[in-house]
């Protein structure tokens, strides 16, 4: 158990950089996302390739979660259609643009753009579009990734922008350049991805601390309950009928 453990601490060290480090922006980003929710408006998030789109997933129909999310789940990106089809359309220039459009993100409202890189075509136009649209932009992504990947790398946008000079609030999920944490003697690639975690902590912290401050407010928001618990159909019901018409795919 001696790598899994190693594994384990490097995990939750970067965890804890975190909260140590990225306090100031998700205060910042829970403010905004506290304002859309009591505005009674829409969420949106966007996690703009490969496991990035998990994120978006994260805030989407969970469990404890706020249900006003309109999570950007675009087929495209997905794994789940074809992990090289994914590759070759996060870097396809102007397909961002559709997804904005598809989803109904509109001037005034805030989205959330999750992607650890931050440099890839797919992400980088969609925090162009979004200001070009008059929105509010928050990153949950790597600045040593961004920093450390060169110019003019295949997978960078033509214009070789970063995601964290563009985005309005940046959360820095502190991932290492490849993602991975660990080698192995004899095992010539390194292993332990730790963007899921890192990007989920993030992203729920904005949550809880957006919670926070409208309850500060005298503002009760609404939240999901788990399907799976007692009573949760019954305490959806509400949520459902409400917000049907409203989120694209609920």
């Amino acid at each position: 158990m001696t790598l899994a453990r190693d594994y384990f601490e490097r995990v939750t060290s970067l965890m804890r950089r975190i909260m140590d480090e990225e306090q100031e922006a998700i205060s910042e980003a829970a403010k905004l996302v506290a304002d859309t929710i009591a505005a009674d408006k829409l969420l949106h998030i966007f996690g703009s390739g490969g496991h990035s789109a998990m994120s978006a997933e994260e805030l989407f129909f969970r469990a404890g979660g706020l249900v006003p999310v309109n999570a950007m789940l675009d087929g495209g990106v997905l794994l789940a259609n074809g992990a090289l089809r994914s590759n070759y359309i996060e870097r396809t220039p102007g397909y961002a643009h559709a997804v904005l459009e598809y989803f109904d993100v509109n001037g005034g409202d805030v989205l959330i753009i999750v992607n650890a890189y931050g440099i890839n075509t797919c992400t980088i136009d969609a925090a162009l579009e979004a200001k070009r649209r008059g929105c509010t932009t928050i990153a949950v992504t790597s600045k040593a990734l961004q920093e450390e990947l060169p110019e003019g790398h295949p997978s960078r946008h033509p214009s070789n922008q970063n995601l964290c000079d563009l985005a309005d609030v940046v959360i820095d999920c502190k991932v290492p350049m490849g993602d991975v944490l660990l080698s192995v003697p004899g095992v010539s690639q390194n292993i332990g991805a730790s963007s899921t975690y890192l990007n989920a902590l993030s992203l729920n912290l904005i949550v809880i601390e957006a919670v926070a401050l409208l309850a500060e407010r005298g503002i009760d928001p609404p939240i999901w309950q788990s399907a799976n618990s007692p009573g949760g159909d019954a305490a959806n019901k509400g949520h459902i009928e409400t917000y049907k018409q409203r989120i694209k795919l609920l």
